[in-house]
């Protein structure tokens, strides 16, 4: 009885140092998640990761009868739902994200050499990839794609019961969406710069993250 029920807590201490649930893990792939959108936005007038901006511009542009620039945004939504189905039905979070990298690289060598609906969709399909294989931080949800639904789970944490666990749940959503911000706002620059070479940054940004899951006694 006792070997049976200390098991379950083996497995819980486990989790819970998983470098894959860390905050610098999270910090990375959110950074990242901000760059991919303004690049994309900024290159390719619609958005990888941010499904929520292109449903938006899906519907407007659909409304006026522009078929052509509502299907240049519904691209990105069927990439990213077969990719996030993909992630999903795998499980393997470290295979998922070296599949982000391989299509993050093929869209910046094949960028002004096929045309853009190509790009979109390996791009978008590969984001996908990575946000459905690491969502969680710790014991908490989160989406290395979005800030919305952060910045909810951060006013969620503030009235939680504990102080001590509703103020670092808090810190991190926040610390997570600003992650997100510093990264939309390098793009912003980096892209005026390098153009379509400045894809090697949040390739850089996930390659480190698999090597920090792949070696974990090195993440801190």
């Amino acid at each position: 009885m006792q070997a049976a029920s200390t098991e379950p807590l083996a497995e819980t201490r486990v989790e819970a140092v998983a470098p894959e649930r860390s905050l610098l893990v999270a910090s990375l792939l959110s950074m990242s998640g901000g760059f991919l959108d303004a690049f994309t936005w900024l290159s390719l007038g619609v958005f990888a990761s941010s499904q929520t901006g292109n449903v938006v511009f899906l519907g407007i542009h659909a409304e006026f009868g522009q078929w052509h620039r509502a299907l240049h945004h519904a691209l990105p939504l069927v990439a990213f739902v077969l990719g996030a189905a993909v992630a999903v039905r795998s499980r393997a979070p470290l295979r998922c994200l070296a599949g982000e990298i391989v299509c993050l690289a093929a869209a910046m060598l094949l960028f002004h050499h096929v045309p853009d609906q190509i790009v979109i969709l390996v791009i978008s399909f590969g984001v996908a990839l990575q946000s459905a294989s690491f969502r969680r931080i710790g014991d908490l949800n989160y989406l290395s794609v979005a800030v919305t639904g952060n910045m909810l789970r951060a006013i969620d944490q503030s009235f939680a019961t504990s102080d001590r666990d509703a103020a670092r749940g808090t810190a991190t959503m926040l610390a997570l969406c600003l992650m997100f911000l510093m990264g939309a706002a390098l793009a912003g620059c980096v892209t005026r710069w390098l153009g379509t070479w400045s894809l090697a940054l949040p390739i850089a940004l996930s390659a480190c993250v698999l090597w920090l899951c792949r070696h974990p006694g090195h993440r801190h």
